[in-house]
Parts: C-alpha cells; sequence; structure tokens
C-alpha cells in the first residue's frame, strides 16, 4: 500500500539540524527514493506470493514483521509507556482501517498489474482532501476541488470502465486508497493527543493480533524456502520504507521530497517488466501522469496554505 510519512523519533530530527541545509536535503532525498524502492519491491513480492498464499496469510507477515520492526526500535528506549494513548478508540480504528486497507490491495494484486494498482492508490491524497473537510473542519478552495476532480478522472483513465481491459479489482484498489485516505485523516486528528511512536505502534497493532487469530484457519504451507524468505522480507521492506519516509521528512521539507515517493511508480513498472513481462498501456501511462500531477499540485498548495 502507499504510504503515510510518519515522525518516528524526534531525535532524528535534532541530529538533522545539526548538519548543513544542502546536505539535511540531499539525505531527505535519498531516504525517500530508498522508500520508493523498498515499497516496490515489497508490492513485487505480494504479487508474486499472491499466485500461491492466500492474501489474508500474506498481510499477516506483513503486519506482524511491521508490529515487530516498530517495536524493536522504540520500546527499548521508550518502555512500554509508549502504548499509553490518549485516544485508544482512534488509534484501533486507525489500525484497523489499514489492515483493511492492506488486505483489499494485496488481494487486488493477484489480478491487477503493479502499475495499475500502484497508479490508482496514488488517488488517496486527493481523497484525504475531500475527507479533511468534514472531518477536520477544514477548508477547501476551488481550485483544490477542480485538482481532486482531475485525479479522479485520471483513475478512470487508468480503470478505464467499461471497456475490454476493466477488472473489478480495480474497484478494490480504489477502495484500499479510500480507506487509507480515512486512516491517514484520523492519523492527523490522533497526533495532537499521541506521540508519534504510540501511533507508528498501534498502526499495526491491531492488525498483527486480528490476522493471528486467523491466519491458522487459511494457512497455507510455503511450498519452497524462497518462499518463506519472501513472507519473511515483506514486513522488514514496509517497515524500513515507513522508517525511510520519515527520514526523508526530518531531513528536509515535504515539498521538496514528497515528489520523489512517486517514483514508487517506475519502481513498479520495472518489476512488472522484470518479473511477469507487463508492460503498462498508453491509457494507464496517460491515466498515471494525470493522477501523479493532481498529486503533486495538492502537496504543492498544502505547503503553501500552511506557509
Amino acid at each position: 500500500m502507499n504510504n503515510n510519512p510518519a515522525q518516528y523519533s524526534p531525535a532524528l530530527n535534532r541530529r538533522a539540524h545539526n548538519r548543513p541545509a544542502q546536505d539535511r536535503i540531499a539525505r531527505g532525498i535519498l531516504f525517500m527514493c530508498a522508500a520508493a524502492a523498498l515499497f516496490s519491491m515489497m508490492n513485487g513480492l505480494v504479487k508474486v506470493l499472491s499466485a500461491e498464499l492466500p492474501s489474508l496469510q500474506i498481510v499477516w507477515a506483513r503486519t506482524l514483521g511491521h508490529l515487530i520492526f516498530v517495536s524493536a526500535l522504540f520500546v527499548p528506549k521508550e518502555g512500554w509507556s509508549v502504548l499509553r494513548s490518549q485516544r485508544l478508540g482512534t488509534q484501533l480504528t486507525r489500525s484497523a482501517l489499514l489492515m483493511s486497507s492492506t488486505l483489499l490491495y494485496f488481494f487486488a494484486l493477484r489480478y491487477t498489474s503493479l502499475a495499475e494498482a500502484t497508479s490508482i492508490s496514488f488517488l488517496a491524497p486527493s481523497i484525504v482532501t475531500l475527507l479533511a473537510v468534514p472531518m477536520l473542519g477544514e477548508k477547501i478552495l476551488p481550485s483544490r476541488f477542480a485538482v481532486v476532480i482531475i485525479g479522479f478522472i485520471g483513475v478512470i483513465i487508468v480503470m478505464q470502465p467499461g471497456t475490454a481491459v476493466f477488472h473489478w479489482s480495480s474497484l478494490l484498489i480504489l477502495g484500499s486508497a479510500a480507506l487509507y485516505a480515512v486512516y491517514q485523516v484520523l492519523t492527523r486528528r490522533v497526533s495532537s493527543a499521541d506521540r508519534a511512536e504510540t501511533s507508528a505502534i498501534y498502526s499495526a497493532l491491531l492488525g498483527a493480533i486480528l490476522t493471528s487469530a486467523l491466519v491458522p484457519f487459511i494457512w497455507s504451507e510455503p511450498a519452497n524456502w524462497q518462499q518463506w524468505v519472501m513472507l519473511g522480507t515483506l514486513g522488514l521492506l514496509g517497515g524500513l520504507g515507513h522508517y525511510c519516509v520519515a527520514c526523508a521528512m526530518f531531513n528536509a521539507p515535504a515539498n521538496i521530497v514528497s515528489p520523489f515517493q512517486y517514483l514508487q511508480l517506475f519502481g513498479a513498472v520495472l518489476f512488472g517488466y522484470w518479473v511477469f513481462d507487463n508492460i503498462p498501456s498508453a491509457l494507464t501511462w496517460l491515466g498515471a501522469a494525470v493522477v501523479v500531477a493532481s498529486g503533486l499540485y495538492l502537496g504543492w498548495s498544502e505547503t503553501q496554505r500552511k506557509a
């Protein structure tokens, strides 16, 4: 799934500001490029595994691995007090939304190309812009609303409804993007009450518990050691990817590093061609360009609004 920039450790921020500005910006860009590569690899492995293993089992490996990663990162230093939340209900809702979004995305990857799935998932920022109005009380300018509509048009171009190439699984990707957008809005809401470290752990906690309880009933034994390695790698790739995004945001302004997250699309195209011999159609490229352009504008206008 696409990826939410989150502040993982204030210590990173202090160390970042001790370095020269240009050095911080270069490091931030490199971290965001690394995150895009890691997420592309993770989604590529998910598509490979989806041909052999149940989607819930793959989500379990992804979520549990992520929880182990962030727990190992924060608990030794912060202690179990990191689980203390002022808005426990919201945190658990966030975790359930992220698990559901991931499950829809991973299941859809059985039938959808990596490039198409990645393109549609980039609609999440546009949905966040719309949801921030009723859920956070923010105002939306006519120009931003128009760009959101353009983003939806880009997704329609990618999905090509009513044509022979349309597949119902693309609707699952759209649903995944919507759930992830609600997750992001709730993350912004809870940030005023809980530490980022607390939110990082809760984002994977409920999903890890629920999938661990369900996975024995659908468990399918991996056929070889390669599948075991891929399963074990998913959580590490996802956790490192989120950590790289956080490091990027700490080292450089969001308006500089955020555009580099869209390199994930090119990673998806390369992986899809290398492993599955899949080349995106011209309409997929066109729709992806529209979605990415709308996302870039929304990111830039948000930066201007805050300034």
